[in-house]
């Protein structure tokens, strides 16, 4: 019979960035909350993130119960509960040391389920979390009844990963709005001002527009950096039309160049980029030809230079490139639906959206610190795109599989220094019509 359950989450505020971890122990027979542990962890990744709350709640659990204790453990992340369950392997070099670390634990303890649970069912976990992340924002280190303490005190509880409470001791605690994986709280005045709720995009220069200065004396921060209104504005532009589009086949690091209709859509999009409310500061491109002629039709209207960035380029899709999905499905049906399942998963000879993801994200990272306040396009096609979107969007990775990009669609993306990004526009072909 089950005697506990921990639920268990864990996030990072640009994945990598801030991050923090949060388990909650409840008995099994009526739901009271027995134990709970939080912790800011540094700058480290989603994942990572989760593999710490379970072994706090793990932890947490034989401080409880002891070795045998039997125990239902239950997540939002699917990554984590299925690597956990034996049903997928890990890949990840980085997560086998948490997991072997985790396995440990488990071993002295009687685990009667993995289950992934939304995370709508996971709020308390990821309350914790956030709490974690937001005492560290402001300096402080969280503790047990929703109370924050000086930040010298973490130093002297830094190995202490199970900061338990019971029931009678918590006393009241504060919600914390958002998920774990989203900016970091009170930063909701940035979407709710009018001067930023009011301009529809893709609206280029927003960086100007917005710069609307707080009444003395009100400016507040979170702790990662000075407040500000101020947007770095990203314009996402995919290339236009080639051949291998046309025909609907993989196309990933394969220099196909635009058609005549591919250059006619770059053309359109440059027109429309160059005209008010578009004032672009830069211009960067992907490496491949079919992007860098996108950028040079821009490049043309606008008088800017292109510079390129080759983390924007497509992802490789290894021995899939050049075939058609019905090609792929009939001589890799295996590798295609792994592929499908797991964006861990790499086409033979390819690259996995997860990895093609940290080096998008290493782009946009030098992107927004190189040009901030600026409107920066950057040209560049489905997969980084895609993925440019999720990060701000917080989402995972499998919503790529939920998103639709038209040839030379526009989108945007605003971020802020202190925390939030915002989607403002999403596959806007009107310049196309």
């Amino acid at each position: 019979m089950t005697s506990y359950v921990i639920e268990a989450d864990g996030g990072s505020r640009g994945n990598p960035g801030p991050a923090g971890y949060g388990a909650v122990v409840k008995d099994a027979a009526d739901g009271q909350v027995l134990a709970e542990a939080a912790e800011a962890i540094g700058v480290t990744t989603n994942n990572v993130a989760e593999y710490r709350g379970l072994i706090a709640g793990l932890q947490a659990v034989l401080d409880l119960g002891g070795d045998g204790s039997a125990v239902a453990v239950r997540m939002d992340s699917k990554l984590v509960v299925e690597q956990m369950a034996g049903r997928w392997k890990i890949k990840n070099e980085g997560l086998r040391p948490l997991a072997a670390q985790a396995g440990s634990l488990v071993r002295r303890l009687r685990v009667t389920e993995w289950t992934w649970i939304p995370r709508e069912r996971n709020k308390h976990a990821d309350r914790l979390a956030n709490e974690a992340m937001d005492a560290a924002a402001k300096g402080l280190t969280w503790t047990a009844g929703g109370t924050l303490g000086d930040a010298a005190a973490k130093t002297d509880r830094s190995d202490d990963t199970a900061k338990k409470a019971t029931q009678a001791d918590r006393g009241p605690q504060t919600p914390v709005k958002g998920s774990r994986k989203s900016a970091p709280t009170g930063q909701t005045d940035l979407l709710d001002a009018g001067d930023i709720s009011e301009l529809s995009g893709p609206t280029a220069s927003l960086a100007t527009a917005q710069q609307t200065a707080r009444p003395a004396g009100t400016a507040t921060g979170t702790g990662w950096a000075p407040p500000t209104r101020v947007a770095t504005s990203l314009l996402l532009l995919r290339h236009g039309e080639t051949e291998l589009s046309v025909e609907r086949r993989f196309s990933g690091r394969g220099d196909a160049e635009l058609t005549p209709a591919g250059l006619a859509q770059a053309s359109a999009a440059a027109e429309r980029l160059s005209r008010e409310p578009y004032r672009l500061d830069v211009i960067v491109t992907s490496p491949l030809t079919r992007a860098r002629q996108t950028a040079q039709a821009v490049a043309a209207r606008t008088g800017l230079d292109v510079e390129v960035c080759e983390d924007l380029r497509e992802a490789d899709f290894g021995a899939w490139e050049g075939h058609t999905f019905t090609e792929v499905q009939r001589r890799w049906p295996a590798e295609l639906a792994a592929w499908l399942a797991d964006p861990e998963v790499a086409p033979p000879g390819g690259e996995s959206f997860a990895t093609t993801a940290r080096r998008v994200e290493a782009a946009r990272e030098r992107l927004a610190e190189r040009h901030e306040g600026k409107t920066v396009l950057a040209v560049s096609h489905v997969t980084p795109i895609k993925l440019l979107l999720r990060q701000a969007l917080v989402a995972p990775l499998e919503s790529l599989y939920r998103m639709h990009l038209d040839l030379a669609c526009l989108s945007l993306i605003e971020y802020y220094a202190d925390g939030p990004s915002v989607v403002k526009s999403f596959n806007d072909t009107s310049h196309l019509r």
